[in-house]
């Protein structure tokens, strides 16, 4: 693998700032989604979008994008009062029954220039082991398991991201299932949005943002560095089946914990988190931050998209 450039952002500063994925209408949770985003669909009577709020704000996160499209309104409302002291940035996705997550990424072009974590919103996990996910240019995989389905990466000897392969059909000890979540570094982030731009001007909206990702590895210009999540403390909720099997690993109410110190997050060893206990009383907090709505409106034909700046 060819080197990759060192950059100033990819050292020890935790990352601050979150991209949640949240326009998709969910059509396999219907009819729980049919009047409501996927993203408030409950598991054990606490929201997926509850859930990773408050394992955001467990890490001092200061800003949330979030592209919204499906039931925007009902995302609104939630976090008008749940997201502390985080500053909201809602972009809505005009087109959203008929795209894919490629164009969700890809309307956060102009939004983010600083490193970020990318989050789907349909994942529960263990606020844990979102701590080896601070740092820029990360990517959250599990163990293969027999019920696990979608993409998957081999590892390389370097410890990074060797390459992505779909729909693994035999479990093995080489493939790990992507877990959905990564963090990106500003100037890798700069590069997925060339790769994000062509896909768009091309029409190729209804696609996903891993075939970017993959193709970025195979060109030896991505790399990523894996962070291991315990299979069997995260899933990925899409159809009823699924929210059932999650709320058997969610058996008890996780529990919104006070904000972890930033040395502590940089401790290995001081790092205690609950992850699920009874629950406390509903977590309302009148939002201080600034809202921000963005205007992505666009005609129907969806014109191709403007080069980016270099």
């Amino acid at each position: 693998m060819k080197d990759l450039p060192n950059y100033p952002d990819c050292g020890k500063q935790q990352i601050r700032t979150a991209l949640l994925l949240a326009a998709g209408i969910g059509s396999r949770l219907a009819p729980l989604t049919d009047k409501t985003p996927k993203c408030l669909v409950p598991v054990n009577e606490i929201s997926i979008l509850e859930r990773l709020v408050d394992a955001l704000r467990l890490y001092n996160f200061k800003r949330l994008v979030i592209v919204i499209g499906h039931q925007a309104h009902s995302i609104r409302n939630f976090l008008r009062t749940r997201a502390g002291d985080m500053e909201i940035t809602y972009i809505t996705s005009p087109v959203y029954k008929t795209t894919n997550n490629i164009y969700s990424l890809w309307l956060a072009r102009n939004e983010i220039n600083e490193p970020f974590l990318l989050i789907e919103s349909d994942l529960i996990f263990d606020p844990k082991m979102l701590k080896d996910m601070l740092q820029p240019d990360r990517i959250a995989v599990s163990r293969l398991h027999p019920w696990m389905n979608g993409t998957t990466v081999t590892i390389n000897s370097h410890q990074t991201v060797k390459a992505f392969q779909k729909d693994v059909q035999k479990p093995d000890d080489k493939h790990y299932k992507t877990v959905n979540i990564y963090s990106l570094s500003t100037q890798t982030w700069q590069q997925v949005r060339k790769r994000l731009d062509h896909h768009i001007s091309k029409n190729m909206v209804n696609g996903y943002y891993e075939t970017v990702f993959a193709d970025m590895v195979t060109e030896d210009c991505l790399s990523l560095a894996p962070v291991f999540f315990d299979a069997d403390r995260w899933y990925e909720i899409d159809t009823i089946a699924d929210l059932r099997a999650a709320a058997q690993i969610c058996s008890l109410y996780h529990q919104p914990s006070a904000l972890i110190p930033d040395h502590e997050i940089n401790d290995q060893g001081a790092l205690n988190i609950p992850l699920l206990s009874k629950r406390p009383p509903a977590l309302v907090r009148t939002k201080s931050g600034p809202h921000h709505y963005l205007d992505t409106s666009v005609p129907s034909s969806m014109p191709p998209a403007a080069p980016l700046a270099v």
